[in-house]
């Protein structure tokens, strides 16, 4: 039975760890200076979205990479600037928002699972990648979406789930991962096949976006086509892409210490992947695996261990796994809780961290 009092600790932890985050890194500028530290690679680019729309800043050279970015946060942040004048301001209270939904729902998955609920929401907070829940990025928005709708498919509530997917879809492709994902979920349950038409519904943001650039290039894959132009995230075999990367961790510039967190972001997507098959957890492998795939066949490694962050059936596992063993979750707190903050030093002082 999922309390009341599942929420309210969620929330403790969110607020407490936003609090203990902002004193620790505020000291020594304006607040003005600092919500400005945080306009740091994507963040700047959503913002730049929301300012100037796909085509970037007028009189500067056009950003080809600027469709990957799904229109969820620029529109978001449009919506919030209108009464909040600053741009990074905007950003940063879009999130502490967003990820107070996020944290209470994954409580409430948690405990809807048979674990303790706060029990998730530490772990996803401590892990190293989670500066970027706090920073102008999409990632507490998309999960404010996918969690609730995870959550609304276990209760058999049907719309209220397609709906929010279809909100997450507007925020990142992963949205696509989740939508699939849904109708493994659907099959695996033998719901009723009146109510499969819900399951469209998700697949519709995708649509539209595809149609908006179409309308605007020709080109119905602008948002692929765009990783491709500003990232270099082309199809190549996951032997190539494990090649390339383990050549740039091995190397002595800033950004190998960021390959090598890439390289152990793969090994713990791979474990997880394999955790979720014994227990065959099938519509979660969908989630999980799909986006693992469409990561480990790019170029190279980018973005691996961020992309954990989304992994709320990882969260919830580990949760389970930590119910009745306390110190299972204190330990957990304890190795990646530093290496949170140390990763949360480097984003702010501009190093690429994930």
């Amino acid at each position: 039975m999922i309390t009341r009092a599942v929420g309210r600790d969620a929330l403790l932890l969110w607020f407490g760890s936003r609090a203990g985050l902002l004193m620790s890194t505020l000291l020594g500028v304006s607040f003005a200076e600092y919500a400005g530290k945080w306009r740091k690679w994507d963040a700047g680019l959503f913002i730049t979205i929301a300012q100037y729309g796909y085509d970037g800043e007028p009189g500067k050279p056009p950003d080809e990479g600027l469709p990957a970015f799904f229109p969820g946060l620029p529109a978001a942040l449009r919506v919030v600037h209108l009464a909040v004048p600053d741009w990074e301001t905007a950003g940063l209270l879009i999130s502490l928002v967003a990820g107070a939904v996020a944290m209470v729902a994954l409580a409430r998955l948690a405990e809807h699972e048979g674990a303790d609920g706060w029990m998730a929401v530490a772990a996803l907070l401590a892990f190293p990648m989670a500066v970027f829940l706090m920073a102008g990025y999409s990632e507490a928005l998309f999960l404010a979406f996918a969690i609730p709708a995870w959550l609304a498919a276990r209760q058999g509530r049907w719309a209220q789930a397609a709906l929010l997917a279809a909100g997450a879809s507007c925020v990142r492709i992963t949205g696509l991962f989740l939508a699939v994902a849904l109708i493994v979920e659907f099959g695996v349950r033998r719901e009723p096949p009146r109510r499969a038409g819900w399951l469209l519904v998700p697949f519709a943001p995708l649509v539209a976006y595809s149609f908006y650039h179409y309308s605007r290039s020709g080109d119905w894959l602008a948002w692929k086509h765009a990783q491709e132009a500003g990232w270099g995230r082309e199809f190549v075999w996951p032997w190539d892409a494990w090649r390339t990367t383990w050549r740039s961790a091995m190397g002595g510039d800033d950004f190998a210490v960021a390959f090598r967190m890439e390289i152990a972001g793969a090994v713990v997507a791979i474990a997880v992947l394999v955790w979720l098959l014994v227990l065959r957890r099938w519509s979660e492998v969908v989630y999980t695996g799909a986006q693992a795939a469409a990561l480990m066949t790019s170029a190279y490694y980018l973005s691996i261990p961020r992309s954990l962050l989304l992994w709320f059936p990882l969260w919830v596992l580990v949760a389970k796994v930590a119910t009745g063993r306390r110190w299972v979750i204190a330990l957990y707190v304890l190795i990646c809780g530093p290496l949170m903050l140390l990763n949360t030093t480097r984003f702010l002082s501009g190093a690429w961290a994930g």
